[in-house]
């Protein structure tokens, strides 16, 4: 789908990136309202998702990135419903009459831009196919700048954008709240889960480890090293001094360390 390949480097950045996403405060109410508007309308996603095999919620957020809500013309690029589509990529959808369904329309571009083929709804899945779908130029060209496709009205974005195919703007700012915020904020809400095809059952994510590194655990790190009187390496390995740390947070050992008494 991309000449980016999902690596586990790359995994972890996007793991990574999606934990530490903070919304801005002056954006969080225009978000709340964003993801109200997505929810209202979840049952004509989810007559696409269940066609495409696509989750819901991906197919609010590409709605709302790629055409702000709008229920009148083509996902693919904004077209009319009334015809077919006359702008790249022209023609679609191939099969029906005009005026076309939404949804049908949905599915169709779903299937054009190969997301019915994506099978990796993990988080770290799930962000790959979007920001693939948003554009590379970012990653590729522009590494300090993370897209906004996926994070904008975040604290990972400030500014910088494309404006136009090739033509970068140091100073621009980007409009539409990034894909990747209104997960955050549906996810925050216990709305929506990530989850990928055959993955096995989950282990917990924080665990005594003394040689494994963790974004997780790295992230847990960060946060400790916040709390008044406690400082630990920020390496991302759960070794004693991090489980110490965490007993004198929580009143309990990280699983699996030796001094919880506990089954590993």
């Amino acid at each position: 789908m991309s000449r980016i390949v999902l690596t586990e480097e790359l995994r972890d950045a996007y793991q990574r990136a999606f934990a530490t996403c903070v919304i801005r405060e002056e954006r969080a109410a225009e978000v709340e309202a964003l993801t109200e508007t997505l929810l209202a309308r979840r049952v004509r996603y989810q007559i696409a998702s269940e066609r495409a095999n696509v989750p819901w919620f991906v197919i609010a957020a590409l709605h709302y990135a790629d055409t702000g809500c709008d229920f009148n013309v083509h996902p693919h690029n904004g077209d009319p419903l009334s015809a077919r589509t006359q702008h790249l990529p022209d023609g679609r959808p191939v099969e029906g009459k005009p005026p076309f369904a939404w949804e049908d329309s949905a599915v169709d571009a779903l299937r054009l831009y190969h997301f019915d083929q994506w099978r990796d709804w993990s988080i770290a899945g799930t962000l790959f196919v979007l920001e693939g779908h948003g554009g590379w130029g970012y990653r590729l060209h522009h590494p300090e700048v993370p897209s906004p496709y996926l994070w904008n009205d975040s604290t990972h974005y400030r500014q910088g954008k494309y404006v136009a195919d090739d033509t970068w703007n140091e100073s621009a700012i980007a409009q539409r709240t990034g894909a990747a915020v209104l997960l955050r904020r549906l996810a925050e809400r216990g709305l929506i889960e990530f989850a990928a095809e055959g993955e096995p059952v989950a282990e917990p994510l924080l665990h005594y480890d003394e040689i494994e590194t963790s974004s997780w655990v790295e992230a847990l790190q960060r946060f400790l090293n916040t709390l008044p009187g406690i400082f630990v390496k920020v390496d991302g390995r759960a070794g004693p001094c991090t489980s110490e740390a965490f007993r004198r947070l929580t009143g309990l050992y990280l699983l699996g360390d030796p001094r919880s008494g506990e089954p590993d």
